[in-house]
């Protein structure tokens, strides 16, 4: 997808509704997110069903986690994201049941077209089937697709979909290392 803007050169890239929808978030995430209790994971559901996320039951989103735009995130049931996760998601972030992305992690729906003049704003979905983990610090790439049952190891780099269900990958770029147990 690409983000199309009224001025190529200095224009924002989004509309001023999702400028306002998103400042009102972000002002929701720094008073009422952000400074709850680790426990309270109903809190922040309800938070961020509030500004439009579709979420599952059980679903534990811890307070360190950084939600770009909570109308474009959907997670299952039995899903955990941890502290220091960053979901940029101006395009849909879909994680599926008893999946799990660890601290630091960094889920980037958004890029630039370097071959713009303009360097134009492209997004593209993320999508985590189910029983995926992402271990800690790994970056996962606009577009990509998580295989069910899916690690990828600390500190990885995936630039591009990976298709063999429960299936270890490891590396920069991420790359096959090993296989899983399916559950």
């Amino acid at each position: 997808m690409i983000i199309q803007r009224t001025d190529r050169y200095v224009g924002p890239s989004f509309s001023l509704e999702n400028r306002i929808r998103r400042q009102i978030w972000n002002w929701v995430w720094l008073l009422l997110f952000r400074p709850s209790p680790r426990t309270f994971h109903t809190w922040r559901a309800t938070l961020l069903r509030v500004f439009g996320a579709r979420l599952g039951h059980d679903v534990h989103i811890y307070p360190g986690v950084k939600v770009w735009a909570p109308w474009n995130l959907v997670m299952g049931n039995h899903t955990a994201v941890a502290d220091g996760v960053t979901l940029y998601n101006i395009s849909p972030i879909a994680i599926g049941d008893h999946a799990v992305v660890s601290q630091g992690s960094h889920l980037c729906t958004g890029s630039h077209d370097y071959n713009s003049p303009t360097f134009q704003l492209i997004a593209a979905p993320i999508t985590l089937e189910r029983h995926v983990w992402v271990c800690a610090e790994a970056f996962i790439s606009p577009g990509v697709t998580l295989a069910e049952g899916a690690v990828v190891a600390p500190r990885s780099v995936v630039t591009r979909s990976l298709r063999k269900a429960w299936t270890v990958y490891g590396g920069t770029p991420a790359n096959p290392i090993g296989q899983r147990q399916p559950q």
